[in-house]
């Protein structure tokens, strides 16, 4: 269902997204031509878990016996740093899984690239001595709910190891764009940690706590977890804006899509009309990202298909420097997360 609507919010006028539920919010990116490598906010894909809440504007520090808080102006006021980068779902593809599983049934548009300001996790706790002992950073988000299989009211927690959290490119983010962070992505202050999937980017981010020995929390323990390992890293994917599935097409065609992955930059894209053969696509098609965190677009124009009113299945896969190469087919697991399998694009050449 493709729903436009007016924000919350005078900044951004419409929401344009594929929208999967209303409460909670859960909303895709509409990939196309149309699609642009920054998604502004209001096609940017939309995750939560429960009623989205007034974030607060400042942020309180504890645990391991210390009690400190920081508000977003005097965040506001640290050195700042804007990157571009791509988020998506841990749960993105999860539709395409048999058998089925629970959960929201994205597709593949739970992704989107935005550029994010705000200061260094790392300088926003530097006005507190870390304590000896500390093992993870957590973060608490002010939203709040009863998930449906726990069966009581809990909050929106997850954790980071140390040496993660303090790293150079994670965030306290108080900008989108360039403009403060609509309610609806977590504003006016959220965490990001580029690379990862974005369950650890804890929206309407309320409390920093040093921890003492893992968090073993329902959303680090229970979801976003495969085999009992908490997700990390996002696994490359690539795919196709351009032609859209079920498209006919001309006999000579172009491609266009994105391709992302989290461990490290996208440096290679391959592409098959039948699902055999692969051929990588010329570096000079692929557009380098602004940042190391950000999609690829690719667009290439040599794609010849032979006969005519034959149908043909356009694949597309995503390789990054250090090997990680996105897999032919899906692997399950119970809860349906980082099924990034290729999809193929169904087509047939006009007669």
């Amino acid at each position: 269902m493709l729903v436009r609507r007016r924000w919350q919010t005078d900044r951004v006028p419409e929401r344009d997204l594929v929208v999967l539920s209303e409460d909670p919010l859960n909303a895709e990116t509409r990939l196309d031509e149309r699609t642009p490598a920054i998604t502004p906010a209001g096609r940017h894909y939309v995750r939560t878990h429960f009623p989205i809440p007034t974030g607060p504007r400042s942020i309180v520090i504890d645990g391991m016996g210390l009690s400190a808080s920081i508000s977003l102006d005097e965040i506001s006021a640290l050195p700042a740093r804007s990157m571009v980068v791509t988020l998506e779902c841990a749960g993105n593809g999860r539709r395409f899984l048999d058998p089925k599983v629970p959960g929201e049934q994205w597709g593949l548009g739970a992704v989107g690239t935005a550029t994010w300001t705000g200061a260094r996790l790392r300088d926003v706790l530097a006005r507190v001595a870390i304590p000896t002992g500390t093992v993870e950073l957590l973060f608490r988000g002010a939203d709040e709910g009863v998930p449906k299989d726990l069966g009581r009211r809990i909050g929106y927690e997850r954790s980071l190891p140390v040496p993660e959290a303090l790293g150079d490119d994670v965030l306290v983010a108080y900008q989108m764009e360039g403009e403060p962070i609509p309610s609806e992505h977590g504003g006016p202050l959220r965490l990001i940690v580029p690379g990862w999937y974005g369950m650890a980017s804890v929206k309407w981010l309320e409390r920093i706590s040093f921890l003492g020995a893992p968090f073993t929390g329902f959303f680090q323990k229970d979801r976003y977890v495969i085999d009992g390992d908490p997700l990390r890293h996002i696994a490359p994917r690539a795919v196709l804006i351009y032609p859209q599935d079920g498209a006919v097409v001309e006999h000579a065609l172009w491609v266009s899509g994105f391709a992302w992955s989290g461990a490290a930059p996208v440096v290679r894209v391959d592409i098959s009309r039948d699902g055999a053969e692969w051929v990588a696509i010329p570096s000079a098609f692929l557009q380098a990202s602004p940042s190391l965190y950000g999609w690829t677009k690719f667009f290439y124009e040599s794609i010849l298909l032979p006969g005519f009113d034959e149908e043909w299945s356009l694949t597309v896969r995503a390789i990054d420097a250090v090997g990680n190469t996105q897999p032919l087919e899906p692997r399950w697991n119970a809860l349906g997360y980082a099924n990034n399998a290729v999809r193929p694009t169904r087509i047939r050449v006009r007669s």
